[in-house]
């Protein structure tokens, strides 16, 4: 009775039988995906053309912040058909530590973009050069037309967390067109071509700024750190609290995405339950965890006075 080892799971994620309307939800979500996909890949490779022929570091930067968004996307797309698989001999956990590997190539593309970025733009600071505003004016109304086309696609159906997260980045490229629309016409009635490199530097600041951030949080997922959103402090008080429950220790709590959290605790119990007991203790800690927001448990029960080997390493 010392070591009885229970792996309990709160969702069973790898049913067999998918609802035919999980299908529907699962293709809608792919589709528009795709749509979303194609609209950002031919109008970056458009803004890269027009930033070239206008002379303007603003438009070359959305290009950039743009090619970021266009693989955000991709991988989505790719991931939002690779979570479907189950887990396997070789991905125990499944396929979900795909989704952090590719914000983490996302990531290092959008920092290398927006520092490149910076140094054309600097010079131009310096010494600014003479852009076509009228080229830029139409540029940034296709922008927001293009974007806004693929936000409202993605809006238009499900709530899968790879959509909302590529729905916010395009939301972010409709208002950094819409800041390169308010400079080309201020440059049209005004010869004031520094806006250009400004509204230039500006983007590639705030493209570090989240490339930095969402590079901490993968790193966090990869360093297998406490997530961000569950505090281990109050699952163990909570775990405690429960009446068969004497003590916790050799608790570990990490994430696969984010947004699936795992849980591997020690529970030492009194002692002489019986298998019956033990099963309905396993129940309640389940229910405790579940406003936590954790999906994958394994409780390993001891009894008083038992040595746990893994507390001496």
């Amino acid at each position: 009775m010392s070591h009885d080892h229970q792996h309990t799971h709160d969702h069973d994620h790898d049913c067999d039988g998918h609802s035919h309307s999980g299908h529907a939800h699962h293709h809608s979500i792919t589709s528009n995906l795709k749509v979303a996909f194609f609209l950002n890949l031919s109008f970056t490779i458009i803004e890269f053309i027009g930033g070239w022929f206008t002379n303007s570091m603003a438009i070359i930067s959305d290009a950039i912040h743009d090619l970021g968004d266009t693989f955000a996307i991709g991988s989505a797309l790719f991931l939002e058909n690779y979570s479907q698989k189950g887990r396997s001999n070789k991905f125990s956990f499944g396929y979900k530590r795909f989704s952090p590997l590719s914000a983490l190539i996302n990531s290092v593309i959008l920092l290398a973009g927006s520092v490149i970025i910076i140094i054309q733009a600097v010079p131009r600071l310096l010494n600014p050069e003479a852009v076509n505003a009228q080229g830029m004016l139409y540029l940034a109304i296709a922008g927001i037309v293009f974007n806004g086309a693929a936000v409202f696609r993605l809006k238009s159906s499900g709530d899968s967390v790879n959509q909302r997260a590529v729905m916010l980045h395009l939301l972010e490229d409709v208002l950094g067109w819409v800041a390169v629309l308010v400079g080309s016409i201020v440059m049209i009635f005004a010869d004031l071509p520094i806006i250009d490199p400004i509204l230039s530097l500006c983007i590639a600041v705030y493209i570090l700024w989240n490339a930095f951030k969402n590079l901490r949080q993968v790193m966090n997922i990869f360093l297998q750190a406490t997530p961000e959103n569950v505090d281990i402090e109050k699952v163990k008080s909570a775990l405690e609290s429960i009446d068969d429950v004497q003590e916790t220790h050799d608790t570990h709590l990490w994430t696969m995405d984010g947004n699936y959290n795992i849980l591997s605790v020690h529970l030492v119990i009194k002692e002489n339950m019986r298998l019956s007991e033990l099963a309905d203790l396993r129940s309640e800690v389940n229910h405790v965890l579940k406003s936590f927001r954790i999906d994958h448990v394994t409780i390993q029960f001891e009894v008083p006075g038992e040595v746990c080997e893994l507390e001496k390493h």
